[in-house]
């Protein structure tokens, strides 16, 4: 019999906080319950904002909280590898393209458009990548790549769902006790031309995580809502390159006294200075209602 492999995936590029001791408490208390098996994965692709203290901090945060996972630990920095065969697959698909607009470049072609005002938009906010580039022919792309510009990865969104086909739903849990499972249909398109490999990188946050999850086995993804609508661009991933799907839970998210999400970059409460100021970990759990 398999065992359902859940994970916790931190960034060590700040402190954490109490929005993510619950994930990471909940994903505890979920594989515990299943009889399965608890990951601990770093996402450290962004090696200019990842340091090695923020790391060693998340795993105080973690052992303070009794929270207890499998070794090895997967750095995203020591596979990039494997991402760059990933890659490479896409590449050979023809699904992908190399982007040579910066955001100032991007932000010209909206304005000359003269469809600034109506010009569309991601689930984020951000304005959608002008596709002219997909028309470029291939001696172009290999003149420009060839005389040093710089360049992303984009995926061509529309190439990628006519190969994927139509069925692009995954399976989301309704509620935290995981006894319901719904279909919800993926919408890839509602991203545009996302980037799949970055300059200085070989992948972005969505190819790595589908090759990781994959590549570990992992069954039950289960995360913060706010990266709901970003599963559709990760399930368009999964079909390209025939990775297993792995169910979903959204949980909810911890808000601050003002009713935002919680933040690394606005410095909310971190984990460590409840720590020090004399909470036990049973207080964090009371806290985020577990």
């Amino acid at each position: 019999m398999t065992l359902l492999t859940f994970r916790f995936a931190p960034s060590p590029n700040g402190a954490l906080h109490l929005g993510h001791a619950y994930s990471a408490l909940l994903n505890r208390e979920l594989a515990r319950q299943a009889g399965g098996r608890l990951l601990l994965r770093i996402e450290d692709i962004d090696i200019a904002r990842s340091t090695p203290p923020f790391e060693a901090a998340i795993l105080r945060d973690l052992e303070w909280l009794g929270i207890e996972w499998e070794t090895p630990v997967r750095r995203q920095s020591e596979h990039f590898a494997d991402y760059h065969a990933a890659l490479d697959r896409l590449i050979a698909q023809g699904v992908v393209y190399p982007a040579f607009l910066s955001r100032g470049d991007i932000r010209a072609v909206i304005a000359d458009s003269g469809r600034a005002a109506t010009w569309p938009r991601d689930p984020d906010g951000a304005p959608l990548y002008p596709t002219g580039e997909r028309e470029l022919s291939t001696r172009e792309r290999r003149r420009r790549v060839d005389d040093g510009q710089p360049f992303a990865w984009r995926l061509n969104v529309d190439a990628a769902r006519e190969q994927a086909g139509k069925d692009l739903a995954w399976e989301e849990f309704t509620d935290e006790t995981l006894s319901t499972v719904r279909q919800v249909e993926a919408r890839p398109q509602d991203w545009g031309d996302v980037i799949v490999a970055r300059r200085d990188i070989p992948t972005s946050y969505h190819l790595a995580v589908v090759v990781d999850d994959a590549l570990q086995g992992v069954s039950h993804v289960v995360r913060g809502k706010d990266l709901y609508l970003a599963t559709s661009v990760q399930r368009l991933l999964q079909q390209l390159l025939g990775l297993p799907r792995p169910r979903y839970l959204h949980h909810r998210l911890i808000l601050g006294p003002d009713g935002r999400k919680l933040s690394k970059s606005l410095r909310d409460t971190g984990l460590a200075a409840l720590r020090e100021s004399g909470m036990a970990p049973a207080g964090v759990k009371a806290l985020v209602g577990l």
